[in-house]
């Protein structure tokens, strides 16, 4: 990036280009840059690094109050950081971030993510990236979380990321007064314990609601879901390697060779 312009950042989520957090995340990186929206068109939550293959993508503008936002993508959040590089940026982003989230990604819920996803798409092409979630599903006020969004961002910027680590934020729905700072912590343990809710259609056919809840299995503050549950961000460094490097060691004593 020449410091004499500004940053190029690219805007993604998960709850789709209607999305209020993405609108707020949008407007607070556009006081450190030159921002591209690029967003499903509709909502993609829980599609983790999902990629549309075997059918056509399109790519629409989209206006909000009479002035032009950004793009849709028919498709996932991957596919639209994968469009955003190809066909509609005409240079490579300084920095990517994605949300604002509805709901947290901290624990299992980091592996089901689209927002994390887009972040982690990101890191995969070189960009340094960032996601950002609000802890709740409803009475949401991205206020302060847009305003984190912008001090990780500034940060990131100036000090970049490690390759293949993206940082995923998770901030409490509470006022910026109520927060009581800010933590770096690992990925917790906590899961879902799962319910397919079974109903019938007016033909007596079955069909089903995936539902659950998330179990908290952690209880220190060097864990992502018990941290915000205390009213802390938590930041996470998440790496795109999903090896298990602690069993590795163990797995190589296995008698497997032939």
């Amino acid at each position: 990036m020449n410091p004499r312009n500004k940053p190029n950042i690219l805007v993604c989520n998960d709850d789709g280009i209607e999305g209020p957090g993405l609108h707020a995340l949008a407007a607070s990186m556009k006081k450190l840059g030159s921002v591209t929206v690029v967003a499903p068109a509709e909502p993609h939550s829980g599609m983790s690094h999902a990629m549309t293959l075997g059918e056509p993508l399109r790519i629409r503008k989209y206006s909000r109050n009479n002035r032009f936002f950004g793009h849709t993508v028919s498709g996932t959040p991957v596919d639209c950081i994968k469009v955003a590089l190809s066909h509609i940026l005409e240079c490579k982003p300084d920095l990517i971030v994605s949300g604002i989230n509805y709901g947290s990604n901290t624990a299992m819920n980091t592996l089901y993510s689209g927002t994390v996803a887009a972040a982690l798409e990101g890191a995969i092409q070189n960009i340094p990236s960032l996601a950002f979630s609000l802890t709740t599903y409803e009475n949401a006020d991205f206020t302060y979380a847009a305003k984190f969004a912008r001090t990780l961002a500034r940060e990131v910027l100036k000090r970049g990321l490690p390759p293949d680590t993206i940082l995923s934020a998770n901030i409490p729905n509470v006022p910026e007064k109520d927060i009581r700072g800010i933590l770096v912590t690992g990925q917790g343990r906590s899961r879902w314990e799962e319910a397919a809710i079974e109903r019938h259609d007016v033909y007596g056919n079955p069909y089903y609601w995936l539902s659950g809840t998330l179990l908290l299995q952690d209880d220190d503050l060097s864990r992502d879901e018990y941290a915000v549950r205390q009213n802390y961000v938590a930041v996470t460094p998440i790496s795109c390697d999903l090896t298990d490097h602690r069993f590795r060691a163990d797995l190589e004593t296995w008698a497997l060779k032939k």
